[in-house]
């Protein structure tokens, strides 16, 4: 069982395989954004990897970071927690001004992923 290190909130087991901004909103307990719900349309799942970070990327999150000229971030909507992780969730609804966080994302990965 991998496990999740969020700055500021703790370590957690979380399960194999787990989208990771499901695991950071539902094991973690943090309130990040996901606006498009965790479609990789509009970046506001992005986190900032400490430690652990997957070399694989999915096209989607490939192209909509570089449409946004975003480095240094990552979109959790997009990656699984396969491997012990440390992440810094950047956004958050708190201070945001959002009512909610989004819709919920689903369990697997969407759009169906195509890894590079």
């Amino acid at each position: 069982m991998p496990k999740l290190t969020v700055e500021g909130y703790g370590t957690f087991d979380v399960p194999q395989g787990k989208r990771l901004v499901n695991a950071i909103e539902q094991d973690a307990g943090v309130d990040i954004l996901h606006a498009c719900g965790g479609n990789a349309r509009c970046t506001t799942c992005r986190v900032e990897f400490i430690a652990g970070e997957p070399t694989a990327m999915t096209v989607a999150e490939k192209e909509r970071l570089a449409a946004r000229g975003l480095t240094g971030v990552r979109l959790s909507c997009q990656l699984l927690c396969d491997a012990d992780m440390s992440v810094r969730a950047i956004s958050r609804l708190e201070g945001s001004g959002r009512p909610d966080p989004g819709g919920p994302p689903q369990d697997t990965i969407t759009p169906p992923p195509q890894w590079t």
